[in-house]
């Protein structure tokens, strides 16, 4: 029997998932590790967290599903993208990784569209400077720590870590460098004249691959410490929005997918690069060869509802510990006995800045029309109802921009709830529909990874095979007329609170 092993190393943990060549899971297995926060608006993380938690999980699988190692053709790494790891000559990680949702490069920004120009940098990169991206990240240690630069000898993305700890190669792939703004876009190679104008040594870059490539082999010291064997095969990967898409079968053009993990993704497949002018939203190439895909991002989705549980759903969290009963479960069953609105009140989830529609790293989370009436039950409804409409906002600039679709996938944790599925489809007013898998990014990458060591000739045909959908959730009229007439005030509180951020963050 063939199998192939995905891997997505993720924010808040990393998935390791077996699947043999038809796409079934044979193992998966979780491990955890925490986000910290230094300062306000900072987010950081130890690569070695992602390292012990790929090594726990390899050896999981392995033994989970008693299979002979040898009968894995290869391996698929997916990841959070934007991460800055930094090396030094030694291999060694030089400070903490800045992870994607991290806020702290608005100067670098500035200094990165002041120096590259910024109609030239959307030319180039696709989009404009944005403080999640990796591009400021690596300015912002020039600027403020330069003796880690100084020390600096490579540049990778989170996954790319993983696959140098693997394999001993400095590599990426075209969707995850898509999003450090240091690659021209159209021509699926770094960009000479960025990396010039900002001072970037090119040295310090892996080299850029397409995602369904061989990218590296498991080595020697890997196989004794994992079980997995020698020379196995290391396909190049996504980005995780990336490998959601692969995962989910949205390759072709017209088809879309919605992704609520910690952060929320409206995703579209494209065979032309079509850009928004006003960078709402971000191009990057796909998955698949001569492809690109559009995607808005929300930056605090499933994040929103996980800090409000840790911190005000205590009892709750007591009651799933002593009856094993999901607390996600426990959250929608409240929030299911809250009309739509939630008696009137809002929620923006700003938590960490935001990237669609608003561009804003000084943006923060509110919670609008609180009154004596409101419960936990109608904050926890107006998360979600909140999110859901952060992500079709996104959907909206699409639609600017003469981009539509009629198929809707759903993935990532928020997916398992139907309460929230169901107001996906009434405030898109568009079918929802979930996978018959759970596994997503680490999937799509496993379907690379099948594509790589040539078990499929190439993703269409391997998405094909494998990805089956399972529930469809159709929006019902009436409610998607009411969610418009709360959806057209959400819209409004930002802009009346735009500016009051910007001084609120200046104390």
């Amino acid at each position: 029997m063939v199998y192939i092993l995905g891997i997505d190393i993720g924010t808040s943990g990393t998935k390791t998932a077996l699947f043999d060549y038809k796409g079934n899971v044979k193992a998966s297995y979780t491990e955890e590790y925490e986000l910290l926060s230094p300062s306000n608006g900072y987010a950081e993380q130890h690569p070695e967290d992602w390292w012990n938690a790929t090594v726990h999980g390899i050896k999981e699988v392995i033994y989970k599903s008693g299979i002979n190692s040898a009968d894995i053709k290869g391996i698929g790494l997916s990841g959070q993208m934007h991460g800055l790891v930094m090396l030094d000559e030694k291999n060694e990680v030089i400070r903490n990784a800045i992870i994607w949702c991290d806020q702290r490069t608005a100067k670098e920004c500035d200094e990165i569209t002041e120096k590259v120009g910024k109609e030239r940098l959307i030319e180039i990169t696709a989009n404009p400077a944005l403080t999640g991206f990796t591009a400021s990240k690596i300015l912002w240690v020039k600027n403020n720590e330069p003796r880690n630069y100084e020390r600096c000898k490579h540049i990778l993305l989170p996954k790319d870590y993983i696959r140098f700890k693997l394999t001993g190669e400095y590599a990426t792939e075209v969707s995850d460098a898509s999003g450090m703004q240091l690659l021209d876009i159209k021509n699926r190679c770094w960009s000479d004249e960025v990396l010039s104008k900002l001072g970037i040594d090119k040295n310090l870059l892996g080299k850029v691959y397409e995602s369904p490539d061989v990218t590296g082999e498991i080595t020697q010291q890997v196989a004794d410490i994992t079980g997995l064997t020698k020379g196995t095969i290391v396909a190049g990967g996504a980005g995780d929005n990336a490998a959601a898409a692969v995962g989910t079968g949205v390759v072709e053009d017209g088809r879309a997918f919605t992704t609520i993990g910690t952060s929320g993704v409206v995703f579209v497949h494209t065979s032309k690069m079509v850009i928004d002018p006003l960078g709402r939203v971000h191009t990057f190439c796909a998955a698949v060869p001569n492809s690109w895909h559009v995607m808005g991002v929300t930056q605090a989705a499933g994040l929103s509802l996980k800090w409000f549980k840790d911190n005000f759903c205590h009892e709750e969290m007591e009651i799933s510990k002593n009856t094993n009963k999901y607390i996600y479960d426990i959250t929608d069953d409240l929030a299911r006995n809250v009309p739509i609105g939630s008696d009137k009140l809002l929620y923006l989830p700003y938590l960490m800045g935001e990237r669609t529609p608003h561009l804003d790293p000084y943006a923060r989370g509110v919670f609008m029309g609180l009154s004596a009436i409101h419960n936990k039950s109608n904050m926890i409804r107006a998360i979600l109802e909140g999110v859901s409409f952060s992500l079709n906002d996104c959907k909206s600039v699409f639609a600017e921009m003469g981009i539509f679709f009629d198929d809707m996938m759903v993935c990532g944790g928020g997916a398992k709830s139907d309460l929230w599925r169901q107001m996906l489809a009434d405030i898109y007013s568009t079918p929802v529909t979930t996978l018959g898998s759970s596994e997503g990014p680490a999937m799509g990458v496993a379907i690379l990874a099948a594509v790589a060591s040539g078990v499929y000739k190439n993703v269409s045909e391997a998405c094909t095979e494998i990805v089956k959908k399972d529930i469809t959730q159709k929006p019902i009229l009436e409610n998607t007329e009411l969610y418009n007439k709360y959806y057209n005030v959400y819209k409004k509180v930002y802009l009346d609170l735009k500016d009051t951020y910007k001084t609120l963050n200046s104390l």
